[in-house]
Formats: structure tokens, sequence, C-alpha cells
């Protein structure tokens, strides 16, 4: 939920011959500039023309276009429709989430088997004005439909879901590569991480003052709310000390950020969030949120036992029983309540329903005592 990210300054472009920076303003995105950065790629492509579709411009730009290509375009299997995702907006240039995310399609996305959108080209910049573009398929025009974390969509949706979210980690579980990706932050081990209370504080005081919240949250919330820091603290330190082996991490996995293909296959967008850990931090995310309460009570146990079976028959090797994995779902749901009572609705999710799911499942999994005695 948060929009701030740090990491090293790698010099780890997939393109240095590219000396001109990606462009910060809309006015700089034209064919012929498109052009100059996927030859980079596909050596003599051509846009020749370049139509915008559709534009969603805030703290990342999506830009939908309708491309003219070339013979040498059209033979690299780039489709007429895409998506540019960037950050033409003017802000958050001093962060590095889109090169991030640009990252992750550039290295781990086919590498790892990743079910998340088809791209096509991925360049980014570093460094003081951090910049990411990636060139992927266009979702809307592909015929499926966006997530939203409000949508009900069962128990039996769900438990496809976690076969999706099975997939996701299992590709990369274990995989040594992750050690070299210096790029890829561990999960609660980076700032926009472990600062999230304080980097969100501002939004978290609007909503802790609104009487619909003030109905269903804690007591010990509400009579001590920076009291939450120490218990977020907790889980932090708690997820430090814990060893792998590690996996992609989506980082914020909740419905809004799923795309359902016709074919009725969930994928995984907004990679902005990318980690390397462990996966219960998505696993936890995911399931109370799209879960009513009295769903999750009734299903939890055996909706994780079919995201492990699934992993078992993908041959990932040292999974945790289910014991164990019950042990961590228990500590996790503090990261759901941290990252949605700071959500504004006018971003775009509905954050009351969500608040009062994680909240509960706070409680009735003692999670706050549980951190409160490590």
């Amino acid at each position: 939920m948060a929009n701030v990210q740090s990491g090293p300054a790698l010099n780890d472009r997939p393109y240095p011959q590219r000396t001109a920076p990606l462009p910060s303003d809309l006015a700089e995105v034209t064919p012929e500039w498109l052009t100059s950065v996927m030859r980079n790629k596909y050596p003599g492509l051509i846009v020749e023309d370049l139509e915008v579709v559709e534009l969603r411009n805030s703290h990342t730009t999506k830009m939908r276009v309708k491309l003219q290509l070339n013979d040498v375009g059209k033979a690299a299997g780039i489709p007429e429709n895409v998506c540019l995702k960037s950050n033409w907006s003017g802000g958050f240039t001093d962060v590095d989430i889109h090169a991030l995310e640009a990252r992750f399609y550039h290295f781990a996305r086919d590498a790892m088997k990743v079910p998340a959108p088809e791209f096509y080209f991925a360049d980014w910049d570093i460094g003081g004005h951090y910049q990411g573009l990636v060139v992927m398929e266009d979702l809307v025009a592909a015929g499926g439909r966006f997530g939203h974390s409000t949508d009900h969509i069962g128990v039996d949706n769900v438990a496809k879901a976690m076969e999706s979210m099975a997939k996701l980690h299992g590709g990369s579980w274990g995989d040594k590569r992750l050690e070299q990706f210096l790029w890829l932050p561990r999960s609660m081990d980076t700032p926009v991480d472990c600062d999230q209370l304080n980097i969100m504080w501002r939004f978290i005081e609007i909503n802790l003052a609104k009487e619909e919240y003030r109905a269903f949250l804690p007591r010990w919330l509400l009579d001590d709310p920076q009291s939450f820091h120490g218990v977020f603290a907790a889980l932090s330190r708690f997820e430090q000390r814990q060893p792998g082996p590690y996996c992609i991490v989506h980082g914020d996995s909740h419905q809004g950020n799923s795309y359902l293909r016709p074919n009725g296959e969930r994928i995984w967008i907004d990679w902005q969030l990318v980690r390397k850990g462990r996966p219960w931090r998505d696993l936890t995310y995911f399931l109370i949120a799209a879960l009513t309460t009295e769903e999750r009570r009734a299903n939890d146990r055996s909706l994780i036992a079919h995201y492990r079976d699934h992993l078992v028959a993908m041959g990932v090797q040292d999974v945790p029983d289910m014991n164990t994995i019950w042990e961590n779902y228990r500590r996790w749901p503090l990261y759901g309540c941290q990252a949605w009572i700071a959500n504004m609705d006018e971003w775009g999710q509905d954050g009351l329903p969500m608040n009062k799911r994680f909240f509960a499942a706070l409680e009735e999994l003692d999670t706050v005592q549980l951190l409160k005695s490590e």
C-alpha cells in the first residue's frame, strides 16, 4: 500500500548503450522515442505510429496504446495493443518502485515462471532519478477481468487463487538465483516494509478518528495508537530471524492486484513491492482479505492445506508442515491490519470491510500476544 521504496543503486541496466534517460514527461512519449529504446532489444524495430487508447496517470502511469509496427516488430511477436507502464506524473522520481517493477519483469518474470502479465520490454534508470518502463500486454484488450479488494468470490474460487499463489511462489522456491538479485529487497528487511506505519501514519490517524472504524477496532489500539509501532516492529524482527528457503513474494497480494484471464487463470499485477522472502506474507494477506470472516473461520486451514498440496505437487522441496505454516499464518494478520488501516478509499479500494476482516483475524488468532511473546 505504501508508495515509497529504497534499494541499492546497482549498475545493472540491461541496455547500457542507451545514454539518454527515460522520460519523465508524457510529451516525450512518442513513436520515435519508443523506437529508440525498444530497438536496443529488437534491432531494426520501428514504431511507425502510437495511438493512445487510455491514460491513467497517478504515481504510476498506465498508458494503453495501439502500435503500428514495422515487420521486425511484428515478427518479434509484439502485439498491436500494449500497455506502457512508467511514471510520467511528475512525482516520485526519488524512489525506485518503478525501477523495481521493471527489474522484476526483466530478471524474474520469465526465468521463474511467475503468473504475471506477458511483457515485451523492460528498462530502468537508477541513482538520483529513478524511473522504470515496462511494455506489457494490454489486459483490458485481453478480455479478462481486474480484481477488486471487495469482490466476493467464494471459498471455491479462493481455493483456485491458492493454486495460482502456489505457482507464484513455487517457481522460485529456494532458487539460488535469488541470492544474486541484489536489487530485490528481502521481505520485512527494507525501510518500505519496516517503516510503513511511520510513512503512512497521517492516513492512519484519519481512519482511527472515524466512528465506523472505532466501532470494531480493538481497545488496545484505540487507547494507545502508538503501541501499534511496537507490535509491528516485533513482526519485522520475527521475520528477519527466519531462515529460508526464500521465494519471490508479491508483497501486496490482495484481489485488487490480480487479474482473471478469460480462461479463469489468476495472474498477479502491480509488482512495485516485490520481495524475496517467505510466502506467508502473500498467503495470509490474500486469504483473509478475500474471505468473509465467517468463511475464513470455517475454511482457512483447509485452504492453506490446499496451497501446500499444490506446492508439493509441483515438486517443491522443503515445504514446511501444516503446523509450521499455521504458526506463521497466525502472526501475519498484523501486516494486513497496518496496510488497510492506512487505506484511503479515494485510492480505489474500499478499506472498511478489509479492516473488519483483518482485525477480526488478528484478535481470533491471538496475533498480538504471539508477537509480544517473541
